[in-house]
C-alpha cells in the first residue's frame, strides 16, 4: 500500500528547492545549467506545477538568464515544463497519459533488447550485471534510495548497450523520462524497492541462463508493475497530474 500523503511529501518531493552544483556536470556552461536544471525537475526537487523563477536560478547557479533560458526551451522541447505566455513558466504536471505511452515504448524497447542479448551474453558482461546487482543490494541496505535507483538505471542501459546499438538507450530514455519523473513518488511505497531489487535478480537469472523466453518474461514482469504502482498517484494526488 502507498503511505499517508504525508510521509509521501516528505521524502520524494522535497520543499527546499536544491540544484546541483554546476560543477558536478560536464560539458557547456549551457549544457551544465540544463542538466542541473533537469536533475532537479525528474528528481522532483521542483513540485509538479509550480514555477520556476529564472532570476532566483540565476542567483543560486551564479549564471546569466541566457543559459538559464536556453535551458528551459529545451526541457519545454521534452515536455518537462511549460511556458505560458504573460503567466510564467511551470514544472510540467503528470499525465497518465504519456506515462502509459512511456512506458509502452519503452517496454518494446527493452523487451527485444533482452531476447536479442539473452541469446549471446558473454561471461564477462553478466559479472558486469552481477556487480551492479551487489551494489543495488548494498544501497538498498543502507536505505540510499538514490544511489539505488541509479544503478537501477545503470542496470538497464548495461543490458541496452550489450545489443550493440548505440540509439537505443537514448531512445529509450528519451521515451520514458515522464515514466522516470513520476516513479520517484513510489520511493517510499512499503516494499517496492525491495521487490524491484529482487525483479532485477530474477533478470539477471534468466540471462544466466541464456534463455530469451525467460528473460523477455522477467524484464515484462518488472515494467508492468511499475505501471500498477503508479496509477492509483493519479487519484491520491490529483494536484501532481492534468486534470
Amino acid at each position: 500500500m502507498l503511505q499517508s500523503d504525508d510521509t509521501l511529501s516528505q521524502d520524494p518531493i522535497a520543499e527546499n528547492h536544491r540544484l546541483q552544483p554546476l560543477e558536478a556536470f560536464s560539458g557547456s556552461l549551457g549544457a551544465r545549467v540544463y542538466q542541473t536544471l533537469r536533475q532537479a525537475i525528474l528528481s522532483l526537487s521542483y513540485r509538479p506545477g509550480e514555477i520556476l523563477r529564472k532570476p532566483e536560478i540565476c542567483a543560486e547557479l551564479g549564471v546569466s538568464r541566457s543559459p538559464v533560458s536556453d535551458a528551459v526551451a529545451r526541457l519545454a522541447v521534452e515536455g518537462l515544463v511549460d511556458v505560458v505566455p504573460q503567466a510564467g513558466t511551470y514544472v510540467a504536471r503528470f499525465s497518465m497519459a504519456e506515462i502509459r505511452e512511456g512506458a509502452f515504448l519503452r517496454e518494446a524497447i527493452e523487451l527485444q533488447a533482452i531476447e536479442m542479448v539473452a541469446g549471446n551474453i558473454s561471461d564477462e558482461q553478466l559479472v558486469t550485471l552481477r556487480r551492479n546487482i551487489t551494489v543495488q543490494a548494498a544501497l538498498l541496505a543502507d536505505g540510499d534510495f538514490p544511489g539505488f535507483y541509479q544503478l537501477d538505471g545503470e542496470m538497464h542501459e548495461l543490458i541496452r548497450s550489450f545489443t550493440g546499438y548505440r540509439k537505443l538507450s537514448a531512445v529509450a530514455e528519451t521515451a520514458w523520462v515522464h515514466v522516470e519523473r513520476a516513479r520517484r513518488l513510489v520511493l517510499p511505497v512499503d516494499g517496492r524497492v525491495q521487490a524491484t531489487l529482487e525483479e532485477h535478480r530474477a533478470i539477471v537469472t534468466a540471462l544466466e541462463a541464456r534463455d530469451p523466453a525467460a528473460a523477455r518474461a522477467a524484464m515484462r514482469l518488472h515494467l508492468r508493475k511499475l505501471v500498477t504502482y503508479l496509477e492509483p498517484l493519479e487519484r491520491s494526488h490529483p494536484e501532481l497530474f492534468n486534470p
